[in-house]
């Protein structure tokens, strides 16, 4: 499982023109899910997101978590994670989970991360042309990979 952690200031997911999410004051999150993840992929990549210390304290410092300054979370499924790009120019994807593994993992981990924060996580729609509009803050931005625990 691979997540892209973006610290925004507002994030909006647009689904044939209608908003499906919308947040202020978060973490935008693109999740890829690939055939090898498992249940404990899941529940470690939850924790490590909803307990990621990288929003300023008084003294300027990545000391806070979304549970101190009450953040959100807008969580968008990503396939494209797992882009394979070693031969060519057009990228692979075969790594990728197929939608009836993958849909079950994304709906866990939007349960999992609402129960963690203690609200609701706006989404996106599984599989369907997203229109992403993000203001980064910092910029910050964190790339985590359960298979590859940095």
């Amino acid at each position: 499982m691979r997540a892209v952690i973006q610290r925004v200031t507002e994030a909006s997911c647009k689904v044939d023109g209608q908003i499906t999410g919308s947040i202020t004051n978060g973490f935008l999150v693109l999740l890829g899910i690939e055939d090898a993840d498992t249940q404990e992929d899941l529940e470690w990549l939850a924790q490590k997101i909803a307990n990621m210390r990288i929003f300023g304290d008084e003294n300027g410092l990545m000391n806070k978590a979304l549970s101190d300054i009450d953040g959100n979370i807008l969580l968008i499924s990503q396939f494209t994670l797992f882009a394979a790009t070693k031969k060519g120019n057009r990228p692979g994807f075969t790594r990728a989970a197929r939608p009836d593994k993958a849909i079950p993992l994304y709906e866990e981990m939007k349960k999992l991360l609402s129960q963690l924060i203690g609200k609701e996580v706006q989404c996106g729609i599984f599989g369907a042309d997203m229109k992403i509009s993000l203001l980064n803050d910092g910029p910050v931005t964190i790339v985590m990979d359960t298979k590859n625990k940095e």
